[in-house]
C-alpha cells in the first residue's frame, strides 16, 4: 500500500493546558515523525530528483481536493494551521498517499499589509513569547513528516532572516523529528533536516509563466541532481499544468520523489578546542 501512515500515538504528547490537542515528538523507540510519515517512492537510482511541494492546502476544500486527486502520490502537500477542519482533507490525502507537511505562520516582509495570521511567529516576540504560538502551530494536525514557513502565499522572510529567531524554531523541530522546508530566498536550516526551495513555481501564477517555472525547476534538477519547487495555492490552472509537466518527467530521465527524500541532516557542530 502507498498510503501515509495514520498518527501514532507513539508519536505523539498532549499540548499542556489544550485538550484534545498533542504535538509530534520522536518515540521512545527513536522513531521520528519524519521518517515515519515519510511517503515511500520507487528508488531512482542515478536519476535526477526533482521534489514539490503546493502549499496552501486546507484553506478551500475544493482546491484542496483538486491537488491530492489530480497530482501524484509523490507530491508533497503543505497544511494550513488555520484550516478549521482539516481531517477531511487530511485523510483523503494520505489515503492518496501524499507526504503531509505543516505550514508554520512567521512574519513576512510586507507585514502589516501582509498578516500571517494571529498566532504568527514574530521578530518583535522573544523566543519564549514565540513558542507557545509555535506549539499551537504544530498541534493543529497530525501525522505530518515535516514544516514549512511558505503560507500560501507568504513566506515568513522576515522571522526567518534572524538568525537566533529561526534557530530556535529549528532547534524545536529537530527536538520533536520533523523537517524545515525554507521559503525561496531564505537562509537553509542548519539547525534540522531540512532543505530551502529553489523554484517558486506560481509566482506570479499565469499558466505560461508556471510552464516555464516547472522548465527551470527541470533543468536545476539536472544541474544540480536535485531540485525542491513549491507552489503557494493549489489554483485551478496551477494542479493543470503541473500534473502535465510530472507525467512525462520519468520519460525525459528525471525522477519525481517526496519533499522528505530531498531533505539535509543538520549541520555538525563543530567540535570544542582541546
Amino acid at each position: 500500500s502507498k498510503a501515509i501512515a495514520a498518527p501514532d500515538q507513539a508519536l505523539l504528547e498532549p499540548l499542556p493546558g489544550a485538550a484534545g490537542f498533542a504535538l509530534p515528538k520522536i518515540s521512545t523507540s527513536g522513531e521520528r515523525p519524519m521518517k515515519r510519515y515519510a511517503a515511500p517512492f520507487d528508488n531512482p537510482g542515478s536519476r535526477p530528483r526533482v521534489a514539490l511541494m503546493i502549499a496552501g492546502i486546507g484553506m478551500s476544500s475544493i482546491d484542496s481536493r483538486r491537488a491530492i486527486d489530480g497530482l501524484p502520490r509523490e507530491i508533497s502537500l503543505a497544511i494550513s494551521p488555520y484550516a478549521a477542519t482539516p481531517e477531511p482533507t487530511l485523510i483523503a490525502a494520505r489515503a492518496a498517499g501524499h507526504e503531509l507537511l505543516l505550514s508554520i505562520p512567521m512574519e513576512p516582509t510586507r507585514f502589516p499589509l501582509a498578516d500571517p495570521g494571529p498566532k504568527a511567529l514574530m521578530t518583535t516576540l522573544s523566543p519564549e513569547q514565540n513558542r507557545p504560538n509555535l506549539l499551537w502551530a504544530l498541534s493543529r494536525i497530525s501525522g505530518y513528516a515535516g514544516t514549512t514557513s511558505v503560507l500560501g502565499e507568504l513566506n515568513g522572510e522576515k522571522f526567518a532572516a534572524v538568525a537566533e529567531q529561526l534557530d530556535e524554531v529549528l532547534v524545536e523541530l529537530d527536538h520533536r523529528g520533523l523537517f524545515f522546508v525554507a521559503a525561496p530566498g531564505s537562509p537553509a536550516p542548519t539547525k534540522a533536516w531540512g532543505r530551502g526551495i529553489d523554484v517558486a513555481i506560481d509566482d506570479p501564477a499565469d499558466p505560461a509563466s508556471v510552464t516555464a517555472k516547472l522548465s527551470a525547476l527541470e533543468t536545476l534538477a539536472k544541474d544540480r541532481r536535485v531540485a525542491l519547487g513549491a507552489v503557494a495555492l493549489p489554483r485551478a490552472s496551477t494542479i493543470e499544468r503541473i500534473a502535465e509537466w510530472a507525467a512525462g518527467l520519468g520519460d525525459r530521465g528525471i525522477a519525481l520523489v517526496p519533499v522528505s527524500a530531498l531533505m539535509q541532516p543538520p549541520a555538525k557542530k563543530p567540535e570544542a578546542p582541546k
